[in-house]
């Protein structure tokens, strides 16, 4: 019986010899592999529950060998708030097979705080390091809050500015420069408020797009991002929907009102131009005669403008814009005498000014050059008065759509998000698209076209 034991021992000892594996431990044998000789693995990071999280982060990182051999990898996810501060730093390593794919998930042990969060992934082969992709997600973004730091006169501030604006005589100046079948394009040149308390009106202009059949229309109007500098050719706009009465204003020092004849499409032969330098600049610390207390003023006069014309149906006003456009949407619908039914700012700029000034470099690098003997305090207590979140107090019945690229490194997650929070009612709704940078999302004309119908009268 011994000697059969024995006998039993040695083939097994032999067998395991022979499958490759180590009769102490039951480990598989690793066949050595010049490092050098391994083709590179390939390494991917796909969006996840579109990068939007209800309290945990759900991050995969897809791992592709081409390698007739298994090839072990060392995974680091680090964490960062949007404002670059670590937070941790999730480790994994794994053996990706031999031919195959594997995707490695990371996650945190804890709820994160809502907010919005930089994540880097990097992988470490043979020595050899790759960072996939960097890019921001988001953590329950509604519950962020930023708290508006509204100063005591801020209600005050702007009354005063419509007043001034309703002393001005607006003097409208409409040329017809395109007949297009059921509707006409129009050239309109109007007066605004001054920059400050007292001087000459500013010229401001736009394309009036009108129906023809006499009809009243919903009225839609139009603002633009922040101009290009310097300005490049400006095409003619004709409008998005047939439905409406539409208007493309050109506030002060941008767009038409910063180019000559030859660079725009409308056939008026006169040249404009910018007097205003960098528009975030001009009279920056000073309150009453800064750009964006004009160029708030100006949407308004562009509202009043098409309330007096007589195909426009007072009673549906809407407006839109993308960047500089969709804060001036905001201001809009906060600031007219005629409420506005609802409104779409996609990407929108002028948000929560303390923070937008730690996230990205601009235009916080331009506000720090112009302050002068500003403090830190005082430059948020000045632009308080022109920030989206505190104007979005006063939005109290008009529907937002609104829109966040999670890769915007112009006006950041965390900008949009503020007034969007802010609003004091619930008819909004924010689209989160977590490979967008600072553009337009597909299908944007129609979307809040749609979004528009849901609210008209």
């Amino acid at each position: 019986m011994k000697r059969l034991s024995w006998l039993f021992a040695a083939l097994a000892f032999l067998a395991l010899m022979f499958v490759g594996c180590d009769p102490k431990n039951g480990n598989e044998e690793e066949e050595y592999v010049d490092p050098d000789s391994l083709e590179q693995l390939e390494f991917s990071v796909p969006v996840t529950g579109n990068w939007i999280f209800e309290s945990k982060p759900d991050i995969v990182i897809h791992a592709k060998n081409p390698n007739s051999v298994k090839v072990p990898v060392d995974f680091t996810v680090e964490l960062r708030t949007d404002k670059g501060v670590l937070l941790t730093k999730l480790e994994k390593s794994e053996k990706i097979p031999a031919k195959g794919e594997a995707d490695v998930r990371f996650t945190t042990d804890k709820a994160m705080d809502p907010g919005f969060y930089k994540a880097r992934c990097i992988t470490l082969t043979n020595g050899k390091v790759k960072i996939p992709r960097t890019f921001v997600f988001g953590v329950d973004p509604t519950a962020i809050v930023s708290a508006p730091d509204k100063q005591a006169d801020f209600d005050q501030f702007w009354s005063d500015a419509l007043s001034q604006l309703e002393g001005v005589n607006m003097d409208p100046k409409i040329t017809l420069i395109k007949a297009a079948g059921s509707r006409n394009v129009y050239f309109v040149e109007m007066n605004s408020i001054p920059d400050g308390l007292s001087g000459d009106p500013v010229k401001i202009r736009g394309y009036y797009v009108e129906p023809t059949d006499g009809k009243k229309h919903p009225v839609l109007m139009h603002f633009f991002g922040y101009d290009s500098n310097p300005p490049g050719n400006m095409g003619l706009y004709t409008g998005v929907s047939a439905d409406y009465a539409e208007f493309y204003l050109s506030h002060r020092g941008q767009y038409i009102n910063a180019r000559t004849s030859a660079q725009r499409a409308d056939g008026i032969a006169e040249d404009y131009t910018n007097t205003y330098g960098d528009w975030f600049a001009f009279n920056f610390g000073q309150r009453d005669a800064y750009y964006y207390r004009g160029a708030f003023m100006d949407c308004v006069q562009a509202v009043r403008f098409m309330a007096g014309r007589p195909t426009s149906d007072i009673t549906n006003i809407f407006a839109e814009g993308s960047s500089q456009g969709g804060a001036l949407s905001y201001a809009t619908a906060a600031l007219s005498p005629y409420p506005l039914k609802a409104i779409a700012p996609n990407v929108a700029f002028l948000g929560d000014f303390p923070d937008y000034f730690q996230i990205v470099d601009w235009p916080a690098s331009t506000a720090k050059a112009s302050r002068g003997s500003m403090t830190d305090d005082q430059m948020y207590a000045f632009l308080s008065y022109f920030d989206t979140k505190n104007l979005a107090t006063r939005i109290t019945n008009t529907a937002v759509l609104a829109t966040i690229g999670l890769q915007d490194g112009t006006c950041p997650p965390h900008t949009n998000i503020a007034p969007y929070n802010n609003l004091p009612h619930k008819n909004k709704e924010m689209h989160y698209y977590p490979e967008m940078q600072h553009s337009y999302p597909p299908g944007w004309d129609n979307m809040y076209l749609d979004f528009f119908k849901t609210y008209m009268k």
